[in-house]
């Protein structure tokens, strides 16, 4: 077994194990999802430091026969797009699995979907037949619909059952555009960089709506604009941890799925489908953050900014044939680590204070500075890189992306209107420390404990990524410098 197929399966082993531990044993449980969600972590660090940046070409590859009736192939391998959401995602599993120490209902059951979910998610960034990634893909679908379905608040029911059918609706015109891309592939094929190297083949009306079709698929995921609609309600209900994921690593499934299919396979469609993303861009970043602004529950206004900050991915994406298309892709899949350290700890710090006050509604609180002092310095500083502060991750990746879209003349009266959401996120953030931290303390939280171990183990290492790559960006740009530049040459001469 290959390094990739033990970093992906090896939390779906855990979950098997943990099927076969009694209810009752709990710790054992816990301590089971915990191991088997660190050790892919410790194996994407190794993969992480033994990476050759330098090359663009598909590293640790791992090609075997699958269902050769139709050229289906178990396909996994890892560039310099692929491996930053690899770490991420095995890096925030690992920290929502000790999250959710708290959960006491059906303990077995949580575990073992999360489980599975965190090999559904690394399945989909690894693999490079596209037959594959459908699979892994839709795996993702049935873990987030229980997690939210049976662990979820008061509308949990109806949130998983809006995730679930959104999702699949956009899974059906992907399944569609598969298929269409498979019969017209000479040889027929679902390599995904076979498909890429024949993407001069695919020109024309048929593969603009093919284009569409994926398009859907993913825009759902993101969520671009007008398929939003999902995510705050799922946000909203879901139990912390699964919270974290969803804005962490299955959001990036979306903008992902861009940049790894549609662009390199289907590169004329994608010129021409640039203005509406730029547009769509624009409306997510604008649109998110007033929505944002207007809510009262912490929660909801953390989802809310992911719909904003999304946006800044999809603004980087669209300044790919730009004069400098380089610096916009590499704030686009910069954008997409950073906001998934950024926003996955803003939801773990939304929990720690709704596991205390059963509240998150932002005016019952004021002067909680002065009683637990740690929660709001470490919620502040998280606060500040989401609203994009020099010096933190917020800001460099949304300061790439600006720059590269600004690079096309054509989009720039898009791109300078979509300043007015920087300016808004800033507000409505200030405006949550404010009325949170500071003035006189309410006496009706007085006695709330600060934070404690557990919750600072899942907290001090995203912080401290934060800070870390505010400061040195490289740490990300480097490994992912040379596939980017591949990626444009392929868009722009395809």
């Amino acid at each position: 077994m290959g390094v990739l197929s033990l970093i992906t399966f090896l939390p779906l082993v855990g979950a098997a194990l943990i099927l076969l531990l009694n209810n009752e044993k709990k710790a054992a449980i816990r301590w089971t999802a915990s191991i088997f969600s660190a050790i892919p972590l410790a194996v994407s660090l190794w993969l992480y430091v033994n990476f050759d940046s330098a090359s663009s070409a598909v590293q640790f590859l791992e090609k075997i026969p699958w269902i050769p009736a139709f050229n289906i192939h178990y396909s996994v391998g890892v560039d310099g797009l692929s491996l930053p959401m690899v770490v991420l995602t095995t890096l925030l599993s690992f920290l929502s699995v000790i999250a959710s120490f708290g959960i006491e209902n059906r303990i077995k059951e949580y575990f073992f979907w999360f489980l599975l979910l965190e090999t559904g998610m690394l399945g989909v960034f690894v693999a490079l037949d596209f037959f594959l990634f459908y699979v892994f893909f839709e795996i993702t679908l049935v873990p987030m619909y229980f997690l939210i379905g049976v662990w979820g608040g008061p509308k949990k029911e109806y949130a998983a059952i809006k995730f679930f059918l959104y999702t699949l609706f956009g899974s059906v015109f992907l399944l569609l555009g598969i298929l269409m891309l498979y019969f017209s592939s000479e040889p027929r094929t679902f390599d995904l960089l076979e498909l890429a190297a024949q993407s001069g083949k695919f020109v024309g009306t048929k593969f603009i709506l093919v284009f569409l079709a994926i398009y859907l698929g993913f825009a759902i995921k993101i969520p671009a604009f007008p398929f939003h609609t999902w995510l705050p309600l799922a946000h909203v209900e879901a139990p912390t941890a699964v919270s974290v994921i969803l804005a962490g690593v299955l959001l990036k499934m979306g903008t992902y799925g861009l940049l790894r299919i549609s662009y390199p396979i289907l590169p004329e469609a994608t010129r021409w489908f640039l203005l509406p993303m730029i547009i769509i861009a624009f409306i997510n970043i604008v649109y998110g953050a007033f929505c944002a602004m207007a809510q009262k529950d912490m929660k909801r206004m953390v989802a809310y900014s992911s719909i904003n900050h999304m946006g800044y991915c999809m603004l980087g994406m669209a300044a790919i044939t730009g004069a400098n298309a380089s610096a916009g892709l590499s704030g686009a899949v910069l954008q997409m680590v950073t906001h998934g350290l950024i926003t996955g700890s803003l939801f773990l710090l939304v929990g720690v204070i709704y596991d205390r006050a059963h509240t998150r509604n932002i005016d019952e609180f004021g002067g909680l500075g002065s009683i637990m002092p740690v929660y709001a310095g470490v919620m502040t500083v998280q606060a500040m890189a989401s609203l994009g502060l020099p010096g933190l991750a917020g800001f460099i990746a949304e300061f790439l992306c600006f720059l590269g879209a600004f690079g096309q003349p054509q989009f720039r009266i898009w791109v300078i209107l979509s300043v007015i959401g920087i300016v808004v996120t800033a507000a409505f953030f200030l405006k949550l420390v404010k009325d949170v931290f500071l003035g006189e303390p309410n006496k009706r939280w007085a006695a709330l404990p600060d934070m404690n171990a557990r919750e600072l183990v899942t907290l001090v290492p995203l912080v401290i990524l934060t800070i870390v790559l505010g400061v040195y960006p490289r740490l990300v740009l480097r490994v992912m410098d040379s596939t980017l530049t591949s990626l444009i040459q392929k868009v722009v001469g395809g």
